[in-house]
Formats: C-alpha cells, sequence, structure tokens
C-alpha cells in the first residue's frame, strides 16, 4: 500500500474533480486547501488529512481515509474519503438563482410587443427600488 500520493491525483482517483487537470488548476488557483493551508497539486496527502475544496458557491470538506492513486468507481469511494461537509453548504445547492429568468417555449419565437410590456411590467415589480429593506439591522 502507498504511504503517500499526489493531491491532484488523489482528488481526482476519489470523484472530486473530473480530470486530473482540472484537479491541478483548482490547486493552483487556491481553491483547495489541506489541513488549512494552500497547496500545490504535487503535494503529498496522507492518511488522515483534512482536505478543503472550494467548489462555487459550496465549501467541500473531506478527510482522507485510504490513499489511493487510480480512478475509483463511484460506489467506492466512502472506502477513501469521508465527506465532512456540513448540510448548510449543501443546501446552497438548492437556493434558487438570484436572477430572473424569463422563460420561452422553444420555437415560440421572439416576445410580441404585449408579451414585452408585461415581461417589463414584471420585471419592475420585482425590482423596486422604493420598497423598504427585507433586512434591517437593528
Amino acid at each position: 500500500m502507498e504511504n503517500s500520493v499526489r493531491l491532484d491525483k488523489w482528488l481526482w482517483a476519489v470523484r472530486i474533480f473530473k480530470t486530473r487537470s482540472d484537479a491541478a488548476e483548482a490547486c493552483r488557483a487556491n481553491k483547495v486547501w489541506v489541513n488549512d493551508a494552500y497547496t500545490k497539486p504535487s503535494r503529498e496527502v496522507k492518511v488522515g488529512d483534512r482536505i478543503t475544496v472550494k467548489k462555487m458557491p459550496v465549501v467541500y470538506n473531506y478527510r482522507v481515509i485510504a490513499l489511493v492513486s487510480s480512478r475509483q468507481p463511484a460506489k467506492n469511494v466512502p472506502e477513501f474519503a469521508q465527506n465532512l461537509t456540513t448540510d448548510e453548504e449543501l443546501e446552497k445547492l438548492h437556493i434558487p438563482r438570484l436572477t430572473l429568468f424569463v422563460q420561452r417555449d422553444r420555437g415560440t419565437g421572439r416576445p410580441t410587443k404585449r408579451e414585452r410590456r408585461e415581461i417589463d411590467t414584471l420585471m419592475d415589480e420585482v425590482y423596486d427600488d422604493s420598497q423598504e429593506e427585507p433586512f434591517e439591522e437593528e
């Protein structure tokens, strides 16, 4: 069994990133920490290390249970990595986007003048600046 393995290789092997290149790029962009310190992709990972990965909007936390350097099937990942991410962080994945998107069925073409006015009225109501702020400091 291995004593250590490269960080980018381990992240790829336990399916945190789709490619090893993506894992290495995330390390270089300071989106991956090992034991609360930024790291290079070549850093050696050891059993018990705590790895934090920032993938917007969630910050994932993992503990290294075992070392692996080859890509694993999804069902085997829990043998190598313990997911310590809190439920609060995972809830961020289900928060609706802050942008308002008006959906139109495929093939209906551009909005008519009347539909455009209705869309503009809706947008004015949603983005009305005269309303009080919902969250006020006390």
